[in-house]
């Protein structure tokens, strides 16, 4: 670990190749500051949860390899490690449908997040208690089936369950799909909890621009592949096209950033003429 290093993560200039044909990310560059959460946003499709595996060395599992550029972890180059080898060194994944172990009570599902950490079990329920005092609904529905909890609770089961590996970095990936905006707003707020009171450095894949963006900052607006725009989570939120594009504010009916970015040249040019 070096916390002298401002950037926990630096990705610079990553292509992404499947099946050693398909091309899903193209020179995709970007950073998280040290204990800073940074919201990775973008349409279905557009190269976010890839990003997200290139990081955590997830992408063999789906025949994929990042085949030019660095990704850079904690001062160290991470191409030759594997997932577990991440986790040991504080790098945890909360991947997109919630994924949770139905079989086993919400409790259970939590303390496996600790397996890796070989605590003993006065540890483990010590880390329980604190995990418990950021996720109250969990703590009243400790010992029920997790298969039988609800969308919500299952999300917060596996970010609790991702802390529980003491993480340095958390990467979410579409924590708030398919939930009620009353419980994207809670688990957004125990999110940012966890960044302030933990120091746990954050990225998060989203296509909700907005709940991310209020919860970040800094974001990243990516589209096939592609890094199209970045700044502060204000900037961004306050940005034209961001507004037309991802926030439903749409005047002219554009596309992508692609087009929104060849509009803006060719006015800027008329202008100059």
């Amino acid at each position: 670990m070096n916390n002298a290093l401002p950037n926990i993560l630096e990705i610079k200039n990553i292509e992404v190749v499947y099946d050693n044909v398909i091309l899903a990310l193209h020179d995709v560059s970007l950073n998280v500051p040290r204990g800073k959460i940074v919201a990775l946003l973008g349409g279905n499709g557009a190269g976010k949860s890839t990003t997200l595996k290139s990081i955590s060395t997830m992408l063999a599992s789906e025949r994929g390899k990042v085949t030019k550029g660095s990704i850079n972890y904690d001062g160290e180059m991470i191409e030759l490690q594997n997932p577990s080898e991440m986790v040991a060194k504080g790098m945890v994944q909360v991947l997109e449908g919630r994924r949770c172990f139905g079989h086993l009570t919400v409790e259970e599902n939590i303390i496996t997040g600790a397996y890796s950490r070989k605590l003993s079990r006065g540890d483990i329920n010590q880390e329980l208690e604190k995990i418990y005092s950021y996720f109250n609904r969990l703590k009243d529905i400790s010992k029920k089936q997790a298969g039988f909890t609800s969308g919500g609770e299952q999300q917060m089961i596996a970010v609790a369950r991702a802390m529980m590996a003491k993480p340095k970095m958390l990467l979410l990936d579409e924590p708030s799909m398919g939930l009620a905006p009353q419980l994207v707003a809670e688990i957004f707020n125990i999110v940012k909890e966890l960044n302030q009171k933990e120091g746990v450095s954050i990225i998060l894949a989203e296509q909700n621009t907005n709940v991310a963006l209020k919860n970040s900052d800094y974001g990243y607006i990516i589209e096939t592949g592609n890094v199209m725009l970045d700044g502060t989570a204000e900037s961004l939120l306050n940005d034209d096209r961001v507004k037309e594009l991802y926030l439903g504010i749409s005047k002219e009916g554009r596309k992508n950033f692609r087009d929104a970015i060849k509009d803006d040249k060719k006015k800027k040019m008329e202008s100059d003429s």
